[in-house]
């Protein structure tokens, strides 16, 4: 994390000073001091020792002698992170000018002009000049104060706004476990001296003035900065480990832009993971449902799984492949039943691949039907019987897969090679629904794809992708013809499809895959089309 953690200090004598920061530093670059040559210092050169020398670095902490409540350990600490080849660096102030010179306006606004309410706790301000701050502002109690108190505030500055706000989440806890660790100690001393103190009037605590006393002081710990340097360096480390940034080679696709459409940001610009309004009633029966239906989930990583796609087509044939695909890519209910519920979910994973990520929507495994509506994939156990009104209603097919002469002790947590288990499997199709004719062509494009040998596995899973995105921009273009372009006729339709490169037989794919259009393209279309009338 490209970022600086300072400890600031308001004192009586100097007003706002930093008294210790952690910044991290790669081994290639300088740290160019101000003042004098002697204490420029290469990165490499000072890796090779664990503390450095706390000399000042700027022409202001040069001509100033500083109090002991704004000096914090006269020699610094490093931390070396030799995976990452970086150095983690503490000391008074920063090495550089440039970032003494953010640090130092930093830590003026943080303990004077930018208050949070209730002045002690998190607050973000800041601008592309001056560096982006995350300052957590709080107070420890001290008998020798005035007002019995003293400010203190720890920063985190850098100039990337966007990485600094989405890290909010994680560095104010963690901040804020620091805060409690001084505190906590620094109460303990408090309490201790108050004892001693004789009884004064409340005016006294005002005007009363000295000295200032330093965190070692006040915490009554010698090693109050060594555990600073500690906790700075794992945050910069931990919080700059969670966050990656991803070159993207070209724009996103469909099913990238659904997957991030499932992250709800929230106002102030952070992407809100999970969010559910939780009844405990609610949560007791779902959680005694779950323990019924889930159990099954116990032979999953014991039992055997089919792996891909084309292993599917294997076992199947390419016949029942063929019927079975056709029925997963225009959009019928596929309803498997078996007692193995590993191979329920590897049959699942192995046809989700024939579809955008927005057309699958999957129950793996369940004690009750579920309605095509819900669910275009469902994995029911054995003992379940489908509803009579689907038979004539839904368009589904019914897969059901059991071993061939299953015994008695043939369970999916039975210790037996996987591969003598799949060799045994039964695949029975059963479907009141007719087909088409004609099946299409990005159906017949898979197979040929998955027939042809000499293709591994990565680039036939490669080429599914590319030939789903191809389709989905023919989706892309039909789904504005017909949602957004008005009324049209069934030759204006026909054209279309000629100059999109589609067919008569195509049509079912079409229409089901305008589940997978992500809401942004959705909205924009609808958009775009209310505007130009």
């Amino acid at each position: 994390m490209n970022a600086i953690i300072s400890l600031c200090h308001f004192c009586e004598a100097h007003g706002p000073q930093v008294i210790f920061c952690t910044q991290p530093l790669h081994p290639l670059e300088r740290t160019i001091s101000t003042d004098s040559d002697d204490t420029v210092t290469d990165g490499r050169k000072a890796a090779r020792s664990s503390s450095i020398t706390n000399e000042p670095t700027t022409p202001t902490s040069a001509k100033n002698e500083f109090c002991r409540g704004c000096s914090s350990e006269k020699t610094g600490f490093i931390s070396r992170d030799d995976d990452a080849q970086v150095n983690y660096i503490s000391s008074k102030q920063p090495y550089d000018r440039e970032v003494y010179s953010m640090s130092r306006q930093a830590c003026l606004k943080s303990l004077t002009g930018e208050v949070c309410p209730g002045k002690d706790g998190p607050i973000f301000f800041g601008n592309d000049q001056q560096g982006h701050v995350l300052s957590y502002t709080f107070h420890i109690n001290d008998t020798q104060a005035r007002g019995s108190c003293t400010r203190y505030s720890i920063l985190v500055v850098m100039m990337d706004k966007i990485y600094l706000l989405n890290s909010w989440p994680f560095l104010v806890p963690h901040l804020k476990t620091v805060i409690e660790h001084i505190t906590k100690k620094a109460n303990v001393v408090y309490e201790r001296e108050k004892i001693k103190l004789p009884l004064q009037p409340p005016q006294a605590s005002r005007v009363r003035s000295k000295p200032a006393r330093s965190l070692i002081d006040l915490t009554d710990d010698r090693n109050i900065f060594k555990i600073l340097h500690l906790s700075f360096v794992w945050i910069l480390k931990a919080c700059g480990n969670r966050i990656t940034e991803t070159l993207l080679e070209g724009p996103p696709t469909e099913d990238s832009i659904i997957d991030m459409e499932k992250q709800e940001e929230t106002e102030e610009g952070f992407c809100l993971i999970f969010s559910k309004k939780v009844n405990i009633d609610e949560v007791e029966e779902e959680s005694s449902n779950n323990e019924t239906a889930e159990s099954p989930e116990t032979a999953e990583e014991e039992g055997p799984a089919i792996t891909n796609i084309r292993h599917l087509m294997k076992i199947l044939g390419e016949d029942k492949f063929h019927v079975l695909a056709h029925h997963v890519v225009i959009g019928n209910q596929i309803v498997v039943q078996s007692s193995m519920a590993s191979i329920v979910r590897s049959v699942f994973n192995a046809l989700k691949s024939l579809l955008p990520k927005g057309c699958c929507r999957v129950i793996p495994y369940s004690h009750q039907y579920e309605e095509s509506w819900k669910c275009n994939f469902l994995g029911l156990v054995p003992e379940v019987e489908l509803p009579l009104h689907i038979m004539s209603d839904e368009s589904f097919v019914l897969v059901e897969i059991s071993l061939e002469d299953q015994k008695p002790t043939d369970t999916p947590t039975k210790e037996v090679e996987n591969d003598d288990l799949l060799k045994r499997l039964v695949f029975k199709m059963a479907s009141p629904t007719t087909l088409p004719e004609k099946a299409p062509n990005a159906l017949y494009k898979m197979e040929l794809a998955l027939q042809n040998e000499d293709l591994t596995d990565t680039v036939v899973e490669h080429y599914l992708i590319c030939l789903k995105e191809e389709w989905m921009n023919k989706v892309k273009v039909r789904f504005k013809f017909t949602k957004a372009g008005g009324n049209r006729t069934a030759e204006d339709t026909k054209k279309l499809m000629q100059v999109i490169g589609a067919k008569e037989e195509d049509t079912p794919l079409l229409k089901f895959w305008m589940q997978g259009l992500s809401l942004q393209y959705r909205q924009h279309i609808l958009t775009a089309s209310k505007s130009s009338r």
